[in-house]
């Protein structure tokens, strides 16, 4: 079901099981308005293994059906609404992220932003890439391996740095739900889940070759990348039947 919403929000929204998927022709230069604006955003990237999810856990799609902008990141999101009539693009979130960031570096560099998750180092070295890349940039970095005695100290950082966005990279559905419990701290900042994009971005595991992104397939080469996620993968077969199914 399509409806319009107000201005400076995508255009429309569509449900996929019971989730807004917001819908607009330009993704980077809405969040980049935001980002000149102050106004605070939860950006979710749905797949549909996080849809899955939401089907058990209540919390969850609680979160996701309060952010400000849900992009359809993954492929049986974008087959769910072309069963349905909608042709979207797809919006990966690493893709939305880099985007944004390149936005940020060529037309405002101080622009102050924070990656938050990945094991020790690989922020950082994500972080150094992206300096080299777009010199100016102005990116501080916390592994996701922060122990209890220094959450606090931490949390107190993050709250007096206000980072105007902040990219959270602690896997579904970990990064929305620590969103969700300190979004508060910065309430005008642009809050990103990235999943592992931060490895990405550091060299240490490798995207997909393009073809496979393409034509859908970008899961079965992290499948082969990472066997152990063999279960939850699962999560794809169950979607694609309450994609046929499930009006």
């Amino acid at each position: 079901m399509l409806q319009s919403i107000s201005s400076f929000k995508p255009e429309r929204i569509f449900s996929v099981l019971g989730l807004p998927v917001h819908l607009t022709s330009d993704y980077t230069d809405w969040l980049y308005q935001r980002v000149l604006e102050k106004q605070g955003t939860h950006v979710v990237t749905l797949n549909a293994e996080m849809a899955i999810l939401t089907q058990t856990d209540e919390v969850l799609a609680s979160i996701i059906k309060s952010a400000d902008l849900v992009v359809p990141d993954g492929a049986g999101v974008i087959l769910y609404m072309r069963l349905r009539g909608l042709n979207h693009r797809r919006c990966p979130g690493i893709e939305l992220s880099e985007a944004l960031l390149k936005r940020i570096g060529n037309s405002a560099p101080s622009t102050s932003i924070c990656f938050f998750g990945g094991s020790p180092g690989v922020s950082e070295k994500a972080a150094s890439v992206w300096r080299q890349r777009l010199p100016g940039l102005q990116i501080s970095t916390q592994h996701g391996y922060v122990r209890d005695e220094e959450q606090q100290l931490w949390l107190s950082q993050l709250k007096q740095e206000q980072p105007q966005i902040i990219f959270v990279g602690l896997g579904v559905p970990r990064q929305e739900l620590w969103i969700k419990q300190h979004r508060h701290l910065c309430p005008n900042s642009i809050w990103i889940g990235v999943g592992g994009s931060f490895d990405i971005w550091a060299g240490t595991k490798v995207r997909a070759p393009k073809w496979l992104r393409n034509n859908n397939l970008e899961w079965s080469y992290r499948l082969y990348q990472e066997p152990h996620r063999w279960r939850r993968m699962l999560a794809l077969p169950k979607f694609l039947l309450l994609s046929l199914t499930k009006n």
